[in-house]
């Protein structure tokens, strides 16, 4: 009974923000009998400046109230001011969709029977399209689901770098790069937000790993953290102006990253002069005084069952509770540090909640399946293809083998908290045999038996996937499919269980799991004409690369994943992906493996508790910068991605030979589709001084843009370089510094494919 009780609150407290899209307590009401309209207290009158509005609230408010507002109230609620009118604010687990109700106070379903998303792609391939406007629709329609189940702010997203291919949520993430991650970021807050619905741009900062997570100390330098892992958080907040950042599991300095003193106060809050809520991630405070003074602004999570902690409201236990209203009225905490919290969920409040003119949003609309199957579409990199094995032309085609686990296993459930409660999920098989037909005969074998798991938190996909054979029958099985056929689609990679891509674990290695790697060698040995379709959201070692003819990286791609690929697969849609990471043929190519510690060793934070201290000893070094500083071939660089058609790249200028640091640098780049059918490309701009007087990369990622040319146009591509692109940061001055000299910017197809170069000097 207690269950259900629960569960009936839940649905009380929710059902009515739902069929009440707009708060009216901001409106002018005229009693009856009255010649005008009541004064309108200057907090609700949405005409005001926002700062007043704030200002006026919170002199209104109780030191009780203040205190309430923030903390946790549920699972994923904090309570608003019901004497005031003002309402709570609700928080959903994003970034790839809205994730299902949940009870009051537990991770399980509320049972809902209205509450299954769209699945957008993850956010690897939303990078791999290196598009913005990709991310902008990307934003705008996540934003409008979020929006129309009366959230205000969606938990992501997630632009952590990738330090470590072994990361269990690298899947989460925009990639490797700090520029490419910045300039993709930006427009999905803008996206998000246009809705009303705040994003909270998480997990800041230096959560590079899920491996003791808890206790991860990263040791980084100051010039490693402003140049690598700071730039993507810094657009989003000063740029995107990301109404809310959420903070990490993890420590930096010895202190915890949700409340951490140079984080939150010196970087977020006084460099980039930050006026949003800072949210700790769930379960990450553990202490009242350091959280207090060390930037926090909301508590969630800290306990998993607030209703059943004796005959008292846990919620009122939290660090951000009573134990904080005690030091207020003793002494030990000052008001003025309350009221800067209340200040920054009361602008939280006066941005979501209590906007009248946010829209109404939509959930599931045709419109966020196209959006869903054109970014899946973009962000699929065609890796390899020998002979022109892509694209399979089903009239020319007498038999297609399809093989793998992955070609009928649903993704979208699973993987953490990013885990979705989809309206449907089309599978690769399915959107290939609705694509082809009868055109080409499909044979499908399974090859292996990985997670037979169909559930997650009370999700259940309704498949069966167990599997009572043998592995050798289901090894013959894929084999003799394989012998028979004209092509070969191996469908394989990681899933979102443990250990795989899911929050919580990491990789243990970069090997395929379940025999894939020895299952795909036999298969190519009976058909060379194979292709191997890899689904995951980060790089896996292929030490069969060289026996395949094709390799697509599919990473997940949620509701539309079949009818995305088939597109791809048969030549529908002409791939223009490319990796946001570098493609490592081992770990040993990987910096953070080779020159850094990972996962670190034992150690001790400031207040005495065991920690993992975790070495940034290959510093600004990482991905491309690595491999290129050692003269490292990977599997595949850093923006990699081929075309069904090909692309030539003229000579590249500047429109100016010398600068000075206000100058701007126009370079210009002629590319020409040369072949045979409609294509994008992305053309990438690399910066690298080669006489610094610090060491510096050999070249880094400064402009990029997408371009879509016709059979034998060209187009000329201009990238404009200020000064910004050109500096390193000075951890000693503690200034970003622009050193004069010469400079080389690059232009290619991805940072091991430059295609020209042009000189130009800074004075």
């Amino acid at each position: 009974m207690k269950s259900k009780w629960k569960l009936r609150v839940n649905a009380l407290w929710l059902v009515p923000a739902l069929l009440c899209c707009e708060p009216v307590m901001g409106r002018d009401i005229t009693p009856a009998g009255a010649s005008s309209p009541t004064t309108v207290p200057v907090y609700l009158d949405d005409t005001k400046p926002l700062e007043q509005r704030v200002e006026d609230a919170l002199s209104r408010m109780t030191l009780q109230e203040k205190i309430k507002i923030i903390h946790a109230q549920s699972k994923f609620s904090s309570p608003g001011v019901p004497r005031l009118g003002i309402p709570e604010i609700w928080c959903t687990d994003g970034p790839h969709g809205i994730r299902p109700e949940v009870l009051w106070d537990e991770w399980e379903q509320a049972g809902w029977t209205n509450d299954s998303c769209t699945a957008f792609p993850s956010l690897t391939a939303l990078a791999a399209t290196w598009n913005p406007d990709m991310a902008l629709l990307y934003g705008k329609s996540i934003g409008e689901e979020a929006r129309f189940r009366n959230k205000s702010v969606l938990l992501g997203p997630g632009v952590n770098i990738y330090r470590t291919p072994l990361c269990g949520r690298n899947f989460e993430y925009m990639g490797e790069d700090p520029y490419l991650s910045s300039r993709m970021v930006v427009p999905y807050v803008k996206g998000v937000q246009s809705n009303g619905v705040a994003t909270c741009v998480k997990h800041f900062a230096l959560n590079n790993n899920d491996i003791n997570r808890h206790t991860s100390n990263p040791i980084v330098d100051d010039r490693t953290l402003y140049e690598i892992y700071l730039p993507a958080f810094k657009a989003a907040a000063t740029e995107g102006n990301s109404w809310s950042f959420m903070g990490g599991y993890n420590l930096f300095r010895g202190e915890h990253a949700s409340y951490n003193p140079i984080l939150m106060n010196q970087i977020l809050k006084g460099e980039w002069n930050y006026d949003g809520v800072v949210i700790s991630d769930w379960g990450a405070v553990h202490d009242t005084k350091t959280a207090v003074t060390g930037g926090l602004d909301m508590e969630f999570g800290s306990w998993t069952d607030g209703l059943a902690d004796g005959v008292s409201n846990a919620y009122d236990n939290y660090y951000f509770a009573n134990p904080y209203l005690k030091g207020i009225r003793n002494g030990t905490y000052s008001q003025q540090e309350l009221d800067d919290k209340g200040r920054r969920v009361l602008r939280l409040t006066f941005r979501t909640s209590m906007n009248r003119n946010r829209p109404y949003g939509s959930m599931g609309s045709d419109e966020h399946i196209e959006a869903c199957r054109r970014i899946g579409q973009e962000g699929v990199v065609l890796l390899q293809n020998k002979d022109n094995i892509l694209p399979v032309d089903p009239s020319r085609t007498r038999r297609i083998a399809v093989i793998g686990e992955n070609a009928i296993k649903m993704m979208t459930v699973g993987g953490g908290s990013s885990s979705l409660k989809a309206r449907y999920e089309i599978t690769p098989l399915e959107g290939l045999r609705k694509r082809v037909g009868d055109a080409a005969g499909i044979v499908y074998a399974r090859g292996y038996v990985g997670d037979t798991t169909t559930s997650y938190n009370g999700v259940v996909t309704g498949q069966k996937l167990a599997d009572r054979r043998s592995a050798q029958e289901l090894r013959d099985e894929a084999l003799e499919a394989a012998r028979n056929a004209d092509v070969v689609l191996f469908f394989g990679g990681l899933n979102k269980s443990d250990y795989q891509d899911a929050e919580g674990t990491d990789r243990k290695s970069m090997d395929l799991p379940y025999g894939q790697n020895e299952l795909i060698s036999a298969l190519a040995k009976v058909n060379p004409n194979i292709v191997v379709i890899n689904i995951s959201g980060t790089g896996v070692a292929m030490p069969w690369l060289g026996e395949v003819k094709g390799v697509l990286q599919a990473w997940y791609l949620g509701t539309e994943t079949g009818r995305a690929l088939a597109d791809v697969l048969t030549g529908d849609v002409n791939p223009s992906g490319k990796l946001p990471y570098t493609y490592y043929a081992s770990l040993d190519q990987c910096g953070a493996h080779k020159m850094g510690e990972y996962p670190g060793h034992p150690g001790i934070d400031a207040l005495g508790n065991e920690v993992m201290d975790i070495p940034y000893n290959e510093g600004i070094f990482v991905g491309y910068r690595f491999t290129d500083k050692n003269r490292l071939k990977p599997n595949f660089p850093f923006g990699h991605g081929l075309s069904y058609t090909t692309f030539k790249y003229g000579k590249a200028s500047a429109d100016r030979t010398t600068a000075s640091a206000d100058d701007t640098v126009t370079i210009t780049i002629p590319v020409t589709n040369t072949g045979a059918r409609e294509g994008k490309e992305v053309v990438q701009l690399y910066v690298s001084d080669p006489k610094s007087s610090v060491p510096r990369p050999v070249k880094e990622l400064k402009g990029f843009k997408k371009v879509s040319l016709k059979p034998g146009e060209t187009k000329t591509v201009a990238f404009e370089l200020t000064a910004d692109e050109l500096k390193y940061f000075d951890a000693d001055r503690h200034e970003w510094v622009l050193e004069p000299g010469e400079f080389d910017a690059l232009v290619g197809a991805s940072a091991g494919d430059i295609r020209s170069k042009v000189r130009f000097t800074v004075k």
